[in-house]
């Protein structure tokens, strides 16, 4: 610092002041320093820094589960909003969320000094978990669906089950069956409640819901028992992710089944592969750069202490993407309707 002080011809202070983005420097001083800096290629010590501000620019991220699409794809988000935002992300990943697990990882981020923690919370056991934990820091939950008493940001899974649903009565279909995500995870929980309550108004008894894993093997199996339904009453099937999908489209060619002449098909998440199933997947796309932007505003808000209200819980609105496995349903001639 002092050889960028010598070079631009001002105090070692006002350094420290031009990288501290204090008000109280001249413009054409700050220009000066900059250029300085960029010409030595000096590059800041985050924890001498942190030592004058006390500010390490520093958040957590408590995870598991990031082999999957939707926890992979946040947690890509999240890091990105946070460096657009000058910080660094630390990340914690673990193997289940539990009270215990939760309270070791908050240990662990507070010895490193993180301003604040993410929650990647979409099992109800996690939720649980960050309800009951003394949070010594501003925390954020993402992916635990609804309900949350913790300032939160999650798409809103109910929407987008009610959008592909109604997209399937929509295009004919007199009733849709729906293969489930895990039991303990709230999103999963969240569009089936979407689901049944779309098919409910439209005065239609819901099915009884197949469940999975969120795996391709879970929907080739499902698919499967699916196939044995063909013929009597089954047209359309909401899946509620992408992956499964990919089972359940493959279970119905192997049984001779059309898809969607047959049975229609709709997903959710709109992974990058979901375009190249065969046939192209119709899903419904969650906007994860969005969840990461909102998430880490949420975040910063807190830490300043602009204490939301009502906006502690942001819902991020997910959208349809109509492709052909999703292609209008009109019944064989001399069929009835499913």
């Amino acid at each position: 610092m002092a050889d960028v002080a010598r070079l631009a011809g001002v105090s070692h202070q006002t350094v420290s002041r031009v990288l501290g983005d204090h008000p109280n420097v001249r413009d054409e001083t700050r220009i000066r320093v900059q250029r300085a800096i960029e010409e030595m290629g000096y590059r800041r010590n985050s924890s001498a820094r942190a030592l004058v501000t006390r500010r390490t620019r520093t958040l957590g991220v408590v995870a598991s589960d990031t082999t999957l699409y939707g926890p992979a794809s946040t947690l890509f988000a999240l890091e990105e909003a946070a460096r657009a935002e000058g910080y660094v992300v630390s990340t914690v990943g673990l193997r289940r969320l539990t009270v215990e697990t939760v309270a070791e990882a908050l240990d662990h981020l507070s010895e490193g000094g993180v301003e604040g923690v993410i929650a990647l919370a979409p099992q109800r056991s996690a939720v649980e978990a960050l309800t009951e934990l003394r949070r010594p820091f501003p925390v954020v939950a993402v992916g635990t669906g609804s309900g949350v008493e913790i300032p939160s940001v999650n798409v809103d899974q109910h929407a987008g089950a009610r959008l592909a649903t109604g997209h399937l009565l929509a295009s004919g279909h007199r009733t849709v069956w729906h293969l489930a995500g895990p039991e303990d995870w709230q999103e999963a929980a969240d569009r089936a409640d979407g689901w049944r309550a779309t098919l409910e108004e439209a005065g239609v008894a819901p099915p009884l819901p197949l469940g999975g894993d969120w795996s391709p093997l879970s929907g080739y199996r499902a698919g499967q028992e699916l196939a044995g339904w063909v013929g009597r009453g089954l047209t359309a099937v909401f899946v509620a992710n992408d992956q499964m999908a990919l089972g359940v489209l493959r279970a119905l060619r192997e049984a001779g089944v059309r898809t969607p002449e047959d049975v229609a098909v709709v997903g959710f998440d709109d992974i990058p592969e979901s375009e190249f199933f065969a046939p192209p997947l119709t899903t419904v796309r969650q906007d994860f750069a969005t969840v990461g932007k909102r998430s880490i505003g949420l975040l910063l808000d807190l830490i300043e202490g602009r204490t939301p209200d009502e906006s502690s819980r942001i819902a991020v609105e997910p959208q349809l993407v109509v492709r052909a496995s999703t292609f209008p349903y009109l019944p064989q001639p001399g069929t009835a309707p499913g």
